[in-house]
């Protein structure tokens, strides 16, 4: 199965990076290259530098993007290498950045990887195959306390302790199957019956703790605003509640204007520019033809901010 990828919300990304000067966009999750493809072809005078961990999605969007020629550059690493990466592969002002979170179509179809908890394969989810942490390091070796924290932490998910007291009395567990039957039996029937596929929250929950999801976005996201040159955008696709949080709060402290005067300091307070304004107040939504033609795009939420020509001085209000 090759890595096809349908980008999601591509009319939206492109018309808030459309409004970008020339220079450089960073797809800090290029997949199989969808959002990448469109942008380029959009804005013949954008260039492009797409990152992804997956080996599999590098692979398909540097023959997605090849017609594109020296235009669109494709290299392997995470949100946490960004800063990196851009320092010995780009060139030029850096005006966008794009974060596409969660897991990938083909990642979920392909049942080998793990990330699926509809097919039987081997407790695997690493989105970087050449980490050494795998789901079944996590579901075999972790106490039943850690287990519980990254299940109720990542996942939400109410039966946390429940679930993680029925997975370390069903070690060993080799497979995703395994692992449903143990979630499964470990919530009550009447919450079974109800809502999307018992084992959803803990898939998730599990798949982030394997891929440091939220340290790595918490430190992607802080290189971008620095990486920006003026006039550049940071746009955020986020997935479920926690990692649109993590997005929302970042990017009202970068737009806000002042903050509480430090502790033995006077109390009036520390006035300074933002870094950033807002381009969505409030997240945007897929349209419901999109949703109808994509149905994982259903909970998606996008988020957008422009970095200010002048930011970060901080002065004493008067």
């Amino acid at each position: 199965m090759e890595f096809a990828h349908q980008p999601v919300m591509a009319r939206e990304v492109c018309e808030l990076l459309g409004g970008v000067p020339a220079g450089l966009v960073v797809d800090a999750t290029v997949g199989g290259g969808g959002h990448a493809g469109r942008l380029l072809a959009a804005r013949p005078d954008l260039r492009l530098l797409g990152i992804d961990r997956d080996g599999d999605a590098v692979a398909a969007a540097r023959e997605r993007l090849a017609e594109y020629g020296d235009r669109a550059r494709v290299v392997r690493g995470g949100f946490d290498e960004i800063a990196t990466i851009v320092a010995g592969e780009g060139e030029g002002n850096i005006m966008g950045v794009l974060f596409d979170l969660g897991v990938s179509s083909p990642q979920l179809d392909r049942a080998a990887r793990g990330f699926s908890y509809m097919a039987d394969a081997p407790l695997d989810m690493r989105m970087d195959t050449r980490q050494e942490l795998t789901a079944a390091t996590v579901v075999n070796e972790y106490d039943e306390d850690a287990l519980a924290g990254i299940i109720a932490t990542y996942g939400e998910e109410r039966f946390a302790r429940r679930i993680a007291r029925r997975i370390v009395a069903a070690r060993p567990i080799a497979t995703t199957g395994e692992l449903v039957e143990a979630i499964t039996a470990a919530i009550p029937a009447p919450a079974r019956r109800r809502g999307p596929h018992p084992a959803r929250r803990t898939f998730q929950a599990l798949r982030i703790e394997v891929n440091r999801e939220i340290e790595c976005l918490t430190e992607g996201l802080e290189e971008s605003v620095h990486l920006l040159a003026p006039e550049g955008r940071v746009l955020v696709l986020a997935y479920h509640s926690l990692e649109d949080r993590i997005v929302k709060e970042r990017f009202r402290a970068w737009s806000a204007t002042h903050e509480p005067a430090l502790p033995g300091l006077p109390a009036e307070p520390v006035a300074r520019s933002a870094s950033v304004r807002l381009l969505t107040r409030r997240a945007w939504r897929p349209t419901e033809e999109e949703v109808a033609a994509n149905p994982r795009a259903r909970s998606v939420r996008l988020r957008a901010a422009e970095k200010l020509a002048r930011h970060g001085v901080v002065h004493r209000a008067s």
